[in-house]
């Protein structure tokens, strides 16, 4: 894991979020960029001076951001891109090489009906790049146990496990995998990727309505450090493709989680 992107946005948590990832990576000696993405349009007068000023205007305020946490001695750079998130984040990916997303969830707060904002929920759904999601106010430390949930063992390319592979060799790490037979799923399904099994001794079977309530049911007997989940136009989002947001009532997790894609470049 060599180059990580956090996207900040406007949040005024958006210190944690930079502090957990550079804590991060610092802990797998990687590069921590951080994305300014604003739009400014061809009808915003002189185009060039009004971008530059735009861009240095962002550049500004995450500075000021940088300088309220601790560096661990990295080196942070500022990716600006001028249009929209998800087009800033395939050009960066295709430009930089990015390893992994972090990014945090809307809110914590029980009475926040969203898991996902428009921002989040998109990076989540409509990339291909591995997100870690990780809860406003947590510091990091060592992920000791990592629930792996999916509800179809199908992986046509094992290299998508590779930043799942980095964690558990970082910290020695347990997996428990957890696969889940939802509705109308197919004796395939139930063929799980070597190179998935090859993660961990452990596999449990369950049989519920979702991926998600599956992994409700299991969660308090796993006390799990980490989620990985799979990004598929059938997996883990499947009903949650049609909106941007995300609500608690469809997804929670007060853990980091981490979002491995299995959906074509």
């Amino acid at each position: 894991m060599n180059n990580i992107l956090v996207p900040l946005g406007t949040s005024p948590n958006a210190n944690e979020t930079l502090q957990y990832a550079v804590d991060f990576a610092a802990d797998f000696g990687a590069q921590i960029f951080i994305m300014d993405v604003f739009t400014v349009t061809s009808g915003a007068g002189n185009l060039g001076n009004v971008t530059e000023k735009v861009a240095q205007s962002g550049k500004e305020a995450i500075k000021e951001i940088i300088s309220k946490i601790d560096t661990k001695g990295l080196d942070i750079k500022i990716a600006s891109y001028n249009g929209d998130i998800v087009d800033g984040l395939i050009e960066i990916k295709k430009e930089l090489g990015i390893d992994l997303i972090i990014i945090s969830p809307r809110s914590n707060d029980i009475n926040e009906e969203y898991y996902l904002g428009n921002t989040t929920g998109r990076i989540i759904k409509q990339t291909n790049i591995p997100t870690l999601i990780v809860p406003k106010g947590t510091s990091y430390k060592p992920i000791k146990n990592i629930l792996t949930a999916f509800k179809s063992g199908i992986l046509k390319r094992s290299k998508i496990l590779h930043p799942l592979i980095s964690i558990i060799n970082k910290h020695k790490a347990e997996v428990n995998l957890l696969l889940v037979k939802t509705p109308g799923y197919s004796e395939e399904d139930l063929r799980i990727n070597t190179a998935l099994l090859d993660l961990s001794k452990k596999v449990t079977i369950s049989e519920n309505p979702t991926t998600y309530l599956g992994v409700l049911e299991h969660f308090q007997t796993q006390h799990p450090d980490l989620l990985c989940v799979f990004r598929r136009k059938r997996g883990f989002f499947q009903k949650l493709w049609e909106k941007s947001t995300v609500l608690k009532s469809e997804f929670f997790a007060p853990i980091p989680v981490l979002v491995l894609s299995v959906k074509k470049d």
